[in-house]
């Protein structure tokens, strides 16, 4: 491991690619300590610290991925989201409307033009999302008084907020072209990372040696079992992101002349989880919404607790769906709910994402066949249904993983800051994105004939070939 780090400096291309990804991430997180201008941070860091039970755990969720802290208004207040929404958006209408299907099948230009429309369709959703948020700002007095109602305000806000996002997604595609890694995936790693140090300072600072109360709710006991969690739940995202199915091929034979080409056998890896963290976004997302609506509905309904009939029946009705539904209880409606949206979501995804008939179609073309099956529709049968099987297997570690940190919040008490290290949609993008970019290293050392992380050699310089004997 250390060998393999030293080799990476010793490589030109490799070394300047990594200080330019390392420099762009470290510009990304600098922005979010300029603030927006006439935006009241103290009254923004004190709404933050009153916030508790399903609205502070919302706002947590969506830290992860707007990458900074909801205790202070910045320029890149919405993160980078904006544009992974208009890309998931523009992947889903690709597979339904047939002129960006054509598009698609052009090749480079053609996905050229439709990440065109993608960056347009960004810049619409920033300004929508924008003006929704400096109006939230308004209403919530966090605006200094002499900035209140000022157009001049909200355009610079508006307008302050969508370059901020426009320029993460520069940022993004610059790391693509002149660094390593996908760009957009490492911003919001970056983001996700940041936040672990306020994790370590919340249990630094709840932690005692003794017994556990109120005010010291970590123990001794606690932090190891945490710590055992973190290394078994990270071990398991790892299986499930590497996991494969491996579907044998057989190439046909091709005779020209005297010579007989192909007749190699090949797989075709189909991954366990193919949707990858798609179907907890979604998943999570949704169930946002009861925790936030029944608890305003309590909230209205409180007046009538002890006034009976109807109104207190409904108010003890929204209380029990409140105690069981809200975002990170651990109740067991909202796990049974949760569990049941992300296998739906997971079979949603891998059918706009996975197509049976295209592959078959590809691999009859390339002289290419499943021993045992005709080339053609059973082919496409045959894939259909090996991933609506190893589907339902990975949705189901999927849904282990995802149900860990609500599980643990709500059973030991702990913050959702610290549980949100345990599983989820975080953990399971930091894994992702760290494989993708370890492998891309290792692709580099190894092109260049340096032993790389995964080879398990220990040679310190390039390996070099055995001269030939006659």
């Amino acid at each position: 491991m250390l060998q393999a780090i030293l080799n990476i400096f010793k490589i030109a291309e490799l070394r300047n690619k990594l200080a330019f990804t390392f420099g762009m991430l470290i510009i990304y997180r600098i922005g979010f300590w300029i603030p927006l201008p006439g935006m009241n941070q103290e009254e923004i860091l004190s709404f933050a610290e009153k916030q508790t039970g399903a609205v502070g755990d919302v706002m947590a969720y969506m830290m992860i991925f707007t990458g900074g802290s909801l205790s202070q208004s910045t320029i890149f207040g919405l993160g980078i989201m904006p544009y992974i929404s208009a890309a998931i958006i523009m992947q889903l209408m690709t597979t339904m409307v047939p002129t960006l299907q054509k598009l698609q099948r052009e090749g480079p230009s053609g996905r050229q033009k439709i990440t065109e429309w993608t960056r347009y369709m960004t810049v619409g959703l920033c300004l929508v999302q924008a003006l929704v948020l400096v109006k939230w700002y308004t209403a919530s007095n966090f605006v200094y008084p002499m900035w209140e109602g000022s157009f001049l305000f909200v355009l610079c806000a508006v307008t302050s907020l969508t370059a901020g996002t426009i320029f993460l997604m520069w940022l993004g595609e610059q790391i693509d072209k002149y660094g390593l890694g996908n760009g957009v995936s490492l911003i919001i790693t970056a983001g996700i990372v940041a936040q672990m140090d306020d994790a370590i300072f919340i249990i630094a600072r709840g932690f005692s040696l003794g017994a556990g109360d109120a005010t010291n709710k970590y123990t001794f006991a606690t932090v190891l079992f945490l710590a055992g969690m973190f290394i078994f739940v990270v071990a398991g995202a790892i299986l499930i992101t590497q996991g494969q199915r491996r579907i044998p091929i057989q190439q046909a034979k091709h005779t020209r002349g005297r010579r007989v080409y192909g007749g190699q056998r090949t797989f075709l890896p189909l991954r366990v989880n193919h949707g990858g963290v798609m179907p907890i976004i979604f998943a999570s997302s949704l169930m946002i919404f009861p925790s936030v609506l029944l608890g305003w509905v309590e909230g209205s309904l409180r007046q009538y607790a002890d006034a009976g009939g109807f109104m207190e029946a409904l108010y003890d009705v929204s209380g029990f769906l409140l105690a069981n539904l809200t975002f990170t209880s651990g109740g067991y409606l909202y796990i049974l709910a949760y569990i049941g949206l992300i296998y739906f979501f997971a079979y949603f995804w891998t059918n706009v994402q996975f197509q049976p008939k295209e592959m078959a179609t590809q691999l009859r073309d390339n002289g290419s066949f499943i021993p045992g099956l005709r080339p053609g529709p059973r082919t496409a049968e045959y894939l259909d249904t090996v991933m609506e099987r190893i589907t339902y297997v990975g949705a189901g570690f999927l849904a282990v993983i995802a149900v860990i940190p609500n599980i643990v919040a709500g059973m030991f008490k702990v913050d959702f800051m610290v549980s949100q290290f345990l599983g989820g949609t975080g953990l399971l993008i930091c894994v992702s994105v760290m494989l993708d970019f370890v492998t891309r290293i290792e692709s580099n050392l190894l092109m260049r004939n340096y032993p790389g992380f995964l080879s398990g050699e220990g040679g310190k310089g390039p390996r070099m070939r055995s001269p030939r004997t006659t």
